[in-house]
């Protein structure tokens, strides 16, 4: 399993620390103090490994901090994206006679 990078991803996490694999994701701020997402790409082996059990385990590192929520889904959830700002342009004035 391995996270892969996606359309509305906004940031790469880790994305300059060899001792980590960088981490697309989706931020936004603001709702429920934030929420961030990714998306992980299972092997074909890993997909008949859970077709037969059903079961996906889930392991977060601490450090020794409180734990946040977490969710697990398989529907792609809802990622707003904010449409790009427009191309500015610069107009010169011309002396019109």
């Amino acid at each position: 399993m391995k996270p892969i990078n996606f359309p509305e991803q906004t940031l790469v996490i880790a994305k300059d620390q060899p001792e980590y694999l960088p981490l697309p994701a989706h931020r936004v701020r603001g709702e429920h103090g934030g929420r961030t997402t990714f998306c992980w790409q299972l092997t074909w082996r890993e997909r008949l490994r859970l077709l037969v059990t059903g079961r996906i385990w889930h392991q977060v590192l601490t450090f020794g901090g409180p734990l946040q929520p977490q969710l697990l889904l398989v529907d792609k959830p809802f990622m707003f994206v904010p449409p790009p700002e427009p191309e500015k342009r610069s107009y010169l004035a011309t002396k019109v006679e």
